[in-house]
């Protein structure tokens, strides 16, 4: 079997290798073509995914990438993983998906499957896409060919996370599309989750990011109570979560980052209001989410208050600025907001982070793009009034840090497990 993958990124790359593991023949399009040269090289520019993986899959043949659309005509599928980002107004931009359906309309065969896996509002698949397919190439979807919808669920940076191993959400136009879609994806992956409509697997990735939205704002909320109560949030969900049933223990930071949680709950806020609805419970959390990273800053105030210092011309240091642990992903990172709240109120910023050794431009942050990570030794570090631990990375050395700086603001309770004096350490 031959298969495209449009996009090859934190979804598409990771999908196409297990594709090819399994012995599918894939060919992965992306409009980059700097990415394509690397994988074609046999080389890898996500962190997270080894370069040998790639080039193994490359020499035997079973994956190459390009930017040619054109070579849709080869194929028997294609699944689509591209980007859904929210527009300045927060809105659903979906312009990547309907680009990319236009860009392989005119080369679709009949009897091709298309899936689009990338995560956007229930009606997507079937009317937008739809159309734009449709349209471009005078075929008609469940009768020429097939479309589907099937969520991604990639946890980057998890190493117990395989692809194979993850059950697939399956939803197609018709019992014959689904039945299709869901043969294509036994190929490679275990389990096969089918629902009864593209709308309701478009519903079903919705839901899984909208349930850690609302409940890492409910852990957010909380922090800040029992904060001010002197109660370690920390300690109390270790705590709660020995409890067999009926928890499941969330954590809270300093905002939201990443391509999902940050963006996802709103394309159905969004798709709501066409059906009179209002989604207040989402709209709450998304608030207190959003709420964190000034939160964070009053913390840095007050830290450096006990010192006699204000924010105003002190030297800060961000650790971490990729969105979560372990990973070089700084898609929507708080980090970012943090850095640009601090500069506003007149701070030196500087950050560390062994996963994004630069900083590439980004939509929402370019006045950063080029700013290097400074190295970590001790008399970089001391040099800073205030490390704020944005994200926990576990190849820092926070024993190491404990020792070099003065004044530590924890909002991932990176510092617990070391020993540190009174007053140095800030939880946020």
């Amino acid at each position: 079997m031959h298969i495209a993958i449009v996009g090859q990124g934190y979804v598409g790359l990771p999908l196409s290798l297990q594709f090819a593991r399994s012995g599918v023949k894939v060919l992965g399009l992306d409009i980059d073509p700097v990415k394509v040269e690397v994988l074609n090289r046999g080389q890898s520019y996500i962190h997270h995914i080894a370069a040998k993986d790639v080039a193994e899959q490359v020499s035997a043949g079973r994956f190459s990438a390009s930017t040619d659309f054109s070579r849709v005509r080869e194929v028997e599928a294609v699944i689509i993983c591209v980007p859904t980002p929210l527009s300045k107004n927060r809105e659903p931009d979906i312009s990547y998906i309907l680009n990319t359906g236009r860009a392989i309309a005119p080369h679709l065969q009949r009897g091709t499957l298309v899936v689009l896996e990338s995560t956007t509002y229930p009606g997507t698949t079937d009317t937008d896409l739809r159309q734009v397919l449709e349209a471009g190439s005078g075929l008609k979807a469940g009768q020429d060919f097939h479309l589907a919808f099937s969520p991604e669920r990639e946890d980057p940076g998890n190493p117990q996370s395989r692809v194979a191993e993850i059950p697939k959400v399956v939803g197609g136009l018709t019992p014959a599309c689904l039945e299709r879609a869901s043969a294509l994806y036994r190929r490679a992956i275990k389990t096969i989750v089918p629902v009864s409509s593209c709308r309701a697997a478009e519903a079903t990735k919705l839901m899984e990011n909208i349930f850690r939205s609302v409940n890492i704002a409910l852990v957010n909320e909380l922090k800040l109570v029992y904060s001010a109560m002197g109660i370690d949030i920390w300690e109390v969900i270790e705590a709660a979560k020995t409890k067999p049933f009926g928890f499941m223990a969330f954590y809270p930071g300093p905002g939201l980052g990443g391509h999902c949680i940050p963006i996802d709950p709103f394309y159905l806020t969004w798709k709501a209001r066409e059906y009179g609805k209002n989604t207040r419970f989402i709209e709450l959390a998304g608030e207190i989410n959003t709420s964190m990273p000034e939160y964070v800053v009053h913390r840095v105030a007050d830290a450096l208050n006990e010192r006699t210092r204000s924010i105003k011309g002190s030297r800060i240091l961000i650790l971490g600025l990729a969105y979560k642990p372990n990973v070089d992903d700084d898609r929507e990172s708080p980090s970012y907001v943090l850095m640009d709240l601090l500069h506003q109120r007149g701070a030196i910023v500087e950050y560390h982070d062994p996963y994004v050794p630069v900083i590439k431009p980004t939509r929402e942050h370019p006045h950063w793009a080029g700013k290097k990570s400074v190295p970590w030794d001790e008399a970089t570090i001391r040099s800073f009034d205030v490390v704020l631990i944005a994200t926990n990375h576990a190849c820092v050395n926070y024993r190491q840090l404990a020792e070099w700086a003065d004044c530590i603001v924890d909002t991932r309770n990176a510092m617990a497990g070391c020993p540190t004096r009174p007053g140095q350490v800030w939880k946020a």
